[in-house]
């Protein structure tokens, strides 16, 4: 039926229903393998840390992970936040596809092309900042169309609320909005901007936001920093025409080409050409930023939904051919699945990921963000790989030391990721306190003990054991898997501290 020309009503309001429960199904089913990614233990220690802000990301995000882990640690619940808004993302793509004009086959389009699109697949895997973007983008975009048809001017103050409540999860989507906001200045559709109503949907946006932009001031704008410090060796940064292509490669190269076709589309309809201009002036700014390829990837699923739309009118009356499109999106999604979901155990991965690169030529650096070294596995994976072994090697050093030791001992680890799962799995050993120059790690201080006896975990230990007047290399850790420059790191007791734990503090701050 769905590939055919007629479709109730009621069949095109049900598919979205069904096309998020089946996101959330199987991002649920999917996700929960490997183990705790390194970003994740950070967020769930952030979380419970509650603030406004942190130094890296704004609250939403930490405070979901925490949430999850309030009856114990448990991946599956974890992995349960990203796939709701998985869920939620797939919801609000059908009904911008609803909204452009398309029916079911338009919406089966676009809800598979959205569910199998790798970078939107990713999101939907993990809990990050823009697990959130799966949801709230698609719906700003959603809410703005129905404004632009004439729907009351009070939607704004939702548009508001939402934004507010974006901004609190990531600051990218500032980008996405001012993107929206010049489309339609560029289109007749900016009339809609002519209203009290987006004066207080504006202050609504800004009051939610407030908090965090408060917090940002308190402690001199530690997120602008980061920024800096990443720009400047950290992050890889690509020019116009490779970064164009980042985008075509992290939505599927053959995936792609649904939104572009929604992209082509949009500019065709006058009335919803204001959403095309958007989609280039985000890129735009992303560019001259230097963002990411990743950061404007929350704005795909309306391209998607457009895309959906072009191909349902393209295929009217074409049986055989909306079957083929349908088995295309099926065919090529299940191809790049295994890349974006860890469903395949890690050597059975890495053979079929080197069959497809190879098939595809595409170097796995094509698609990388950082500097550095690259395992066998891509950092995504590598990342979910290793951290309760750290803890545990780490919780050996410790209680071999002597009674004295133990009782004035703290763990400094070199990066956030190292320091948050020594953190989060060291519960189970009784460990001292893990602290951090890392990024929010460094905010939170040194704490209250001397530093006279100190396990040092990470590969910068040799710089930490010039502070000190005894120091012996206790362990190396190593685990298969892990990222390359994780592997191999010294865990060092260091004794004798030659200055105060305090005042030695601000040299152990990195923000990156």
């Amino acid at each position: 039926m769905l590939c055919g020309m007629e479709t109730t009503n009621d069949t095109r309001h049900r598919i979205p229903r069904i096309a998020a429960l089946a996101a959330f199904a199987i991002h649920l089913l999917g996700n929960p393998h490997y183990g705790y990614f390194r970003d994740e233990l950070y967020f769930i220690i952030c979380g419970q840390h509650p603030q406004w802000g942190y130094v890296d990301q704004p609250p939403v995000a930490p405070l979901l992970a925490a949430a999850s882990q309030l009856f114990g640690h448990s991946l599956i619940l974890l992995r349960a936040v990203p796939a709701l808004f998985a869920g939620a993302g797939a919801y609000v793509t059908c009904l911008l596809v609803l909204e452009m004009g398309g029916g079911a086959f338009a919406e089966v389009v676009a809800a598979l092309v959205v569910f199998f699109t790798p970078v939107l697949m990713n999101f939907g895997m993990k809990v990050s900042p823009d697990m959130v973007g799966l949801w709230l983008w698609p719906l700003l975009a959603l809410l703005v169309v129905r404004l632009t048809k004439g729907a009351s001017p009070r939607l704004w103050l939702v548009v508001g609320v939402i934004l507010g409540c974006s901004i609190q999860s990531k600051y990218s989507v500032l980008f996405f909005a001012v993107g929206l906001l010049v489309g339609l200045l560029l289109a007749p559709e900016r009339r809609i901007l002519f209203s009290p109503w987006l004066l207080i949907g504006v202050v609504l946006a800004g009051l939610i936001a407030l908090p965090n932009f408060l917090w940002q001031a308190h402690y001199g704008y530690p997120m602008l920093e980061l920024l800096r410090n990443v720009q400047q060796g950290k992050n890889i940064i690509w020019g116009p025409l490779q970064y164009v292509m980042q985008e075509l490669l992290i939505t599927g190269f053959f995936l792609a080409a649904v939104w572009v076709i929604g992209l082509g589309w949009l500019f065709s309809k006058a009335r919803l050409r204001f959403l095309a201009y958007s989609y280039i002036i985000l890129i735009g700014l992303m560019i001259l930023f230097h963002g990411k390829s990743y950061y404007p990837a929350d704005a795909y699923p309306y391209l998607i939904a457009a895309g959906g739309v072009a191909i349902e009118t393209w295929t009217r009356g074409l049986k055989a051919v909306r079957a083929s499109v349908i088995a295309a999106v099926f065919l090529f999604g299940m191809a790049f699945l295994p890349l974006a979901m860890p469903v395949l155990p890690e050597t059975e991965f890495v053979s079929y990921a080197g069959r497809l690169f190879r098939l595809l030529r595409i170097q796995r650096e094509a698609i990388a963000t950082e500097h550095h070294r690259l395992g066998v596995l891509p950092s995504d994976w590598a990342d979910m790989h290793g951290w309760p072994e750290l803890a545990a090697q780490t919780a050996q050093v410790y209680q071999s030391l002597p009674p004295a030791d133990r009782a004035q001992a703290v763990i400094l680890a070199q990066n956030y990721g190292e320091a948050a799962a020594i953190e989060f799995f060291g519960g189970r050993y009784g460990l001292p306190p893990v602290i951090s120059g890392h990024n929010s790690y460094y905010l939170w201080g040194p704490g209250s003990r001397s530093g006279n006896v100190l396990i040092c975990v990470g590969g910068n230990c040799d710089k930490v054991a010039e502070v000190f007047t005894s120091v012996e290399r206790a362990a190396s850790f190593s685990s298969p898997w892990i990222q390359p420059f994780e592997d191999g790191i010294p865990i060092m007791v260091c004794r004798g501290i030659k200055e105060p734990l305090p005042a030695l503090w601000p040299r152990a701050r990195f923000y990156e």
